[in-house]
């Protein structure tokens, strides 16, 4: 499974690849390599955004998960009663 230290990996990556798009276009730009250049940067938000989302789906499987068992026998409604309010003169 992807995780978090992925994620940094390709934020690593995203860096270098920014740094060359600044390099590009203060150099006279190359519109080929500037389109290389964004779809690169395309590709890897791509990378980050799908270890996110599967990083998410596990987390949220796994706290269904505890949270059923914990439950199981149980009304979904509060554990307690509501407290009722005290009157004071």
């Amino acid at each position: 499974m992807a995780s978090i230290k992925d994620v940094e990996k390709v934020a690593d990556s995203l860096e270098g690849l920014v740094a060359d798009l600044r390099s590009e276009l203060k150099g006279g730009p190359d519109f080929q390599k500037l389109v290389e250049i964004a779809d690169s940067i395309s590709e890897q938000a791509d990378q980050a955004a799908t270890t996110f989302s599967t990083v998410d789906a596990a987390l949220m499987s796994r706290l269904g998960e505890i949270v059923g068992s914990g439950n199981s026998g149980k009304s979904s409604g509060p554990s307690r009663a509501p407290r009722s309010k005290s009157k004071s003169k």
